[in-house]
C-alpha cells in the first residue's frame, strides 16, 4: 500500500517507529524543559528562563512537525502520555529547586541523545527514498546541534 505522498507505507514502517521514539522523547524534553524553566534558582536565572522558553517553544512546534509527518508517510503517531514516558529514553524531573550548571549538564546529554538518534533516522528514512522525512529530520539535527554548541559554551 502506498501513502498520500507516494511512499510504500511497509518500507516508511521502520521510519514511523523511529519518528515516533522521538516524538516520545520530545514529550518528556518538553516537560522537563518546563520544569526547569520553573524551578531554576540563582544568579543565570534570568538569562536561562528566557532560553529555556525559547527552546521549549521550539520543541512543541518540532512535535507538531513530527507527528504529522508521521502522517504524511502513512501511519500514525502515538498519542498516550503513559506510551510517551514508556518509550521515551529522556527521564523527566522532579519539581525540586535547580542551579543552572546542574540543569544545563543534564540537558546537554539529552540533546546529545537526539542528536545521536536523528542521525540514525536519517539513515533509515534514506534507506527508503523518504527526502521528505530526511529534510525535516536533518533541520531538527541542525537545532539540536546549535543547542548542544550553546550548552557547552554555557559550561566553558
Amino acid at each position: 500500500m502506498v501513502s498520500d505522498v507516494g511512499l510504500d507505507k511497509s518500507g516508511t514502517a521502520k521510519t514511523a517507529e523511529a519518528l515516533n521514539q522521538y516524538l516520545a522523547d520530545l514529550h518528556l524534553l518538553y516537560a522537563k524543559l518546563h520544569a526547569y524553566h520553573w524551578n531554576l534558582e540563582g544568579p543565570m536565572f534570568f538569562p536561562l528562563h528566557e532560553k529555556l522558553q525559547e527552546i521549549y517553544e521550539a520543541v512543541a512546534e518540532s512535535i507538531d512537525e513530527i507527528a504529522e509527518r508521521i502522517l504524511m508517510i502513512g501511519h500514525r503517531p502515538i498519542t498516550k502520555l503513559g506510551e510517551y514516558q514508556q518509550r521515551a529514553k529522556i527521564k523527566e524531573v522532579e519539581s525540586n529547586k535547580v542551579g543552572d550548571e546542574e540543569m544545563v549538564r543534564d540537558l546537554l546529554s539529552d540533546h546529545q541523545y537526539l542528536v545521536k538518534s536523528l542521525r540514525s533516522i536519517i539513515e533509515v528514512a534514506g534507506e527508503n527514498s523518504d527526502e521528505g522525512t530526511v529534510d525535516l529530520v536533518t533541520d531538527e539535527l541542525r537545532g539540536h546541534e546549535k543547542t548542544v554548541w550553546m550548552l557547552s559554551a554555557h559550561l566553558g
